[in-house]
Protein backbone atom coordinates (compact mmCIF):
# COMPACT_ATOMS: atom_id res chain seq x y z
CA UNK A 1 0.00 0.00 0.00
CA UNK A 2 1.56 3.08 -1.29
CA UNK A 3 2.64 5.99 1.62
CA UNK A 4 0.10 9.13 0.24
CA UNK A 5 2.31 12.48 0.70
CA UNK A 6 1.08 16.09 0.73
CA UNK A 7 3.42 19.04 0.00
CA UNK A 8 2.54 22.33 0.76
CA UNK A 9 4.17 25.04 -0.93
CA UNK A 10 4.03 28.48 -3.64
CA UNK A 11 6.67 27.64 -5.71
CA UNK A 12 5.10 25.39 -8.79
CA UNK A 13 9.21 24.04 -9.42
CA UNK A 14 9.69 22.95 -5.96
CA UNK A 15 6.31 21.06 -6.13
CA UNK A 16 6.65 19.35 -9.22
CA UNK A 17 10.38 18.53 -7.95
CA UNK A 18 9.60 16.89 -4.84
CA UNK A 19 6.20 14.87 -6.22
CA UNK A 20 8.52 13.16 -8.91
CA UNK A 21 11.20 12.69 -6.92
CA UNK A 22 8.56 10.96 -4.36
CA UNK A 23 6.97 9.37 -7.08
CA UNK A 24 9.67 7.90 -8.28
CA UNK A 25 10.28 6.50 -4.66
CA UNK A 26 6.87 4.65 -4.64
CA UNK A 27 4.68 7.17 -2.91
CA UNK A 28 1.74 8.87 -4.20
CA UNK A 29 1.48 12.70 -4.00
CA UNK A 30 -1.26 15.52 -3.95
CA UNK A 31 0.30 18.98 -4.30
CA UNK A 32 -1.00 22.08 -2.86
CA UNK A 33 -0.21 25.97 -4.12
CA UNK A 34 -2.12 27.32 -0.34
CA UNK A 35 -3.48 26.68 2.80
CA UNK A 36 -6.81 27.21 1.86
CA UNK A 37 -6.62 24.12 -0.98
CA UNK A 38 -4.92 21.80 1.53
CA UNK A 39 -6.92 22.40 4.11
CA UNK A 40 -9.82 21.63 2.47
CA UNK A 41 -8.16 18.42 1.33
CA UNK A 42 -7.07 17.04 4.63
CA UNK A 43 -10.88 17.41 6.49
CA UNK A 44 -11.94 14.77 3.59
CA UNK A 45 -8.57 12.31 3.34
CA UNK A 46 -5.55 12.19 6.25
CA UNK A 47 -2.07 11.59 4.45
CA UNK A 48 0.92 9.39 6.01
CA UNK A 49 2.88 12.37 5.85
CA UNK A 50 3.33 16.45 5.62
CA UNK A 51 5.78 18.21 3.36
CA UNK A 52 4.57 22.25 4.25
CA UNK A 53 6.69 25.06 3.39
CA UNK A 54 7.39 27.65 5.98
CA UNK A 55 6.33 30.83 3.79
CA UNK A 56 2.96 30.93 1.94
CA UNK A 57 0.70 33.16 0.25
CA UNK A 58 -2.41 32.87 2.80
CA UNK A 59 -0.55 32.07 6.08
CA UNK A 60 2.59 30.48 7.60
CA UNK A 61 3.63 27.01 7.92
CA UNK A 62 4.77 27.45 11.72
CA UNK A 63 0.68 28.70 12.72
CA UNK A 64 -0.25 25.94 10.37
CA UNK A 65 1.69 23.11 11.83
CA UNK A 66 0.72 24.07 15.32
CA UNK A 67 -2.87 23.82 14.24
CA UNK A 68 -2.34 20.30 12.56
CA UNK A 69 -0.84 19.19 15.94
CA UNK A 70 -3.85 20.67 18.29
CA UNK A 71 -6.50 18.62 16.46
CA UNK A 72 -7.49 15.03 17.11
CA UNK A 73 -7.84 14.28 13.77
CA UNK A 74 -4.27 15.30 11.98
CA UNK A 75 -2.16 15.65 15.60
CA UNK A 76 -0.04 11.93 14.74
CA UNK A 77 0.72 13.28 11.18
CA UNK A 78 4.57 13.66 10.64
CA UNK A 79 5.47 17.10 9.26
CA UNK A 80 8.54 17.80 7.56
CA UNK A 81 8.83 21.78 6.97
CA UNK A 82 10.23 23.19 3.69
CA UNK A 83 11.86 26.63 3.79
CA UNK A 84 14.00 29.37 2.63
CA UNK A 85 15.16 30.19 5.60
CA UNK A 86 18.52 28.88 7.56
CA UNK A 87 17.73 30.59 10.69
CA UNK A 88 18.13 28.45 13.61
CA UNK A 89 15.28 29.65 15.92
CA UNK A 90 12.56 29.28 13.53
CA UNK A 91 13.80 25.68 12.87
CA UNK A 92 14.05 24.88 17.18
CA UNK A 93 10.54 26.46 16.59
CA UNK A 94 9.33 24.52 14.13
CA UNK A 95 10.36 21.44 16.28
CA UNK A 96 8.99 22.53 19.13
CA UNK A 97 5.74 23.00 17.61
CA UNK A 98 5.91 19.13 16.88
CA UNK A 99 7.69 18.95 13.13
CA UNK A 100 9.65 15.83 12.90
CA UNK A 101 11.96 17.43 10.44
CA UNK A 102 13.20 20.58 9.21
CA UNK A 103 14.84 20.95 5.37
CA UNK A 104 16.30 24.04 3.95
CA UNK A 105 15.89 25.34 0.33
CA UNK A 106 17.80 24.48 -1.84
CA UNK A 107 18.19 21.25 -1.13
CA UNK A 108 19.14 17.30 -3.08
CA UNK A 109 15.90 15.67 -4.05
CA UNK A 110 17.38 12.75 -2.46
CA UNK A 111 17.87 13.66 0.63
CA UNK A 112 14.37 15.03 0.81
CA UNK A 113 13.08 11.59 -0.17
CA UNK A 114 15.28 10.03 2.59
CA UNK A 115 13.79 12.08 4.92
CA UNK A 116 10.43 11.12 4.11
CA UNK A 117 11.85 7.77 4.39
CA UNK A 118 13.19 7.75 7.34
CA UNK A 119 10.30 9.99 9.11
CA UNK A 120 8.00 7.38 8.15
CA UNK A 121 10.33 4.27 9.71
CA UNK A 122 10.21 6.45 13.16
CA UNK A 123 6.51 7.17 12.80
CA UNK A 124 5.64 3.66 11.69
CA UNK A 125 7.91 2.42 14.72
CA UNK A 126 5.87 4.43 17.29
CA UNK A 127 2.87 3.59 15.76
CA UNK A 128 3.56 -0.09 16.12
CA UNK A 129 4.60 0.19 20.22
CA UNK A 130 1.33 1.74 20.86
CA UNK A 131 -1.22 0.52 18.93
CA UNK A 132 -1.48 -2.91 20.75
CA UNK A 133 -4.72 -0.90 22.79
CA UNK A 134 -6.74 1.19 20.77
CA UNK A 135 -9.28 3.81 21.89
CA UNK A 136 -12.01 4.93 19.29
CA UNK A 137 -13.64 7.61 20.29
CA UNK A 138 -14.87 7.42 24.53
CA UNK A 139 -16.46 4.38 24.28
CA UNK A 140 -14.86 1.84 22.32
CA UNK A 141 -11.13 0.18 23.33
CA UNK A 142 -9.86 -2.62 20.89
CA UNK A 143 -7.04 -4.87 22.85
CA UNK A 144 -4.92 -6.31 20.11
CA UNK A 145 -3.02 -8.63 22.41
CA UNK A 146 -6.62 -10.03 24.07
CA UNK A 147 -8.22 -9.78 21.19
CA UNK A 148 -11.45 -8.00 22.93
CA UNK A 149 -13.39 -5.17 22.06
CA UNK A 150 -14.75 -3.17 24.97
CA UNK A 151 -17.75 -1.20 24.87
CA UNK A 152 -19.23 1.08 27.47
CA UNK A 153 -15.80 -1.01 29.59
CA UNK A 154 -18.84 -4.34 28.81
CA UNK A 155 -16.88 -7.22 26.70
CA UNK A 156 -18.82 -7.61 23.23
CA UNK A 157 -18.25 -10.83 20.98
CA UNK A 158 -17.06 -10.71 17.68
CA UNK A 159 -15.91 -12.84 15.22
CA UNK A 160 -11.79 -13.00 14.70
CA UNK A 161 -12.33 -11.43 11.29
CA UNK A 162 -15.09 -8.79 12.67
CA UNK A 163 -12.36 -8.08 15.29
CA UNK A 164 -9.45 -7.44 12.77
CA UNK A 165 -11.57 -5.34 10.39
CA UNK A 166 -12.45 -2.90 13.48
CA UNK A 167 -8.47 -3.11 14.28
CA UNK A 168 -7.49 -2.20 10.93
CA UNK A 169 -9.61 0.45 10.68
CA UNK A 170 -9.60 2.19 14.02
CA UNK A 171 -5.52 1.98 13.89
CA UNK A 172 -5.52 4.71 11.15
CA UNK A 173 -8.80 6.81 12.08
CA UNK A 174 -9.66 8.78 8.83
CA UNK A 175 -7.58 6.39 6.31
CA UNK A 176 -9.80 5.27 3.70
CA UNK A 177 -9.56 1.52 3.16
CA UNK A 178 -10.95 -0.05 -0.44
CA UNK A 179 -12.56 -3.25 0.01
CA UNK A 180 -10.06 -4.64 -1.90
CA UNK A 181 -7.26 -3.40 0.93
CA UNK A 182 -9.31 -4.84 3.30
CA UNK A 183 -9.37 -8.18 1.93
CA UNK A 184 -5.55 -8.40 1.83
CA UNK A 185 -5.16 -7.50 5.25
CA UNK A 186 -7.35 -10.64 6.35
CA UNK A 187 -6.07 -13.18 4.06
CA UNK A 188 -3.73 -12.00 1.86
CA UNK A 189 -2.61 -14.12 -1.31
CA UNK A 190 -4.94 -16.67 0.33
CA UNK A 191 -8.29 -14.75 -0.09
CA UNK A 192 -11.16 -17.00 -1.95
CA UNK A 193 -14.24 -14.82 -1.44
CA UNK A 194 -15.44 -11.53 -3.19
CA UNK A 195 -14.70 -8.03 -1.77
CA UNK A 196 -19.13 -7.78 -1.11
CA UNK A 197 -18.51 -10.12 1.86
CA UNK A 198 -16.57 -7.31 3.85
CA UNK A 199 -19.69 -5.26 3.40
CA UNK A 200 -21.66 -8.05 5.67
CA UNK A 201 -18.32 -7.96 8.26
CA UNK A 202 -18.64 -4.45 8.94
CA UNK A 203 -22.46 -4.45 8.84
CA UNK A 204 -22.42 -7.48 11.64
CA UNK A 205 -19.62 -5.12 13.39
CA UNK A 206 -21.54 -2.26 13.56
CA UNK A 207 -24.41 -4.41 14.54
CA UNK A 208 -22.66 -5.28 17.67
CA UNK A 209 -21.18 -1.64 18.28
CA UNK A 210 -25.01 -0.55 18.55
CA UNK A 211 -25.19 3.17 18.76
CA UNK A 212 -21.36 3.30 18.41
CA UNK A 213 -21.03 1.84 14.93
CA UNK A 214 -21.10 5.31 13.63
CA UNK A 215 -17.40 5.49 13.96
CA UNK A 216 -17.41 3.22 10.60
CA UNK A 217 -18.01 5.32 7.57
CA UNK A 218 -18.97 3.99 4.20
CA UNK A 219 -16.99 6.18 1.77
CA UNK A 220 -19.62 5.49 -1.58
CA UNK A 221 -17.72 3.48 -4.48
CA UNK A 222 -14.48 2.96 -2.72
CA UNK A 223 -14.64 1.12 0.83
CA UNK A 224 -14.57 1.84 4.39
CA UNK A 225 -12.72 4.61 7.32
CA UNK A 226 -13.29 4.84 11.13
CA UNK A 227 -13.69 8.64 12.40
CA UNK A 228 -13.06 10.01 16.11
Amino acid sequence: MKKMIYIVDDEPDILSLVALNLKKSGFNTKEFEDLYSFRIHIEKEQPDLIILDLMLPDGDGLSECRELKQKKITANIPIIMLTAKSDETDKIVGLELGADDYVTKPFSPKELVARVKAVLRRSEKTREDNKNTIKLGKHIVIDKDKYEILVDNEKIETTTTEFKVLYLLASRPGIVYSRDQILDYLWGDEKAVIDRTIDVHVKHLREKLGKYGEHIKNVRGVGYKCVI
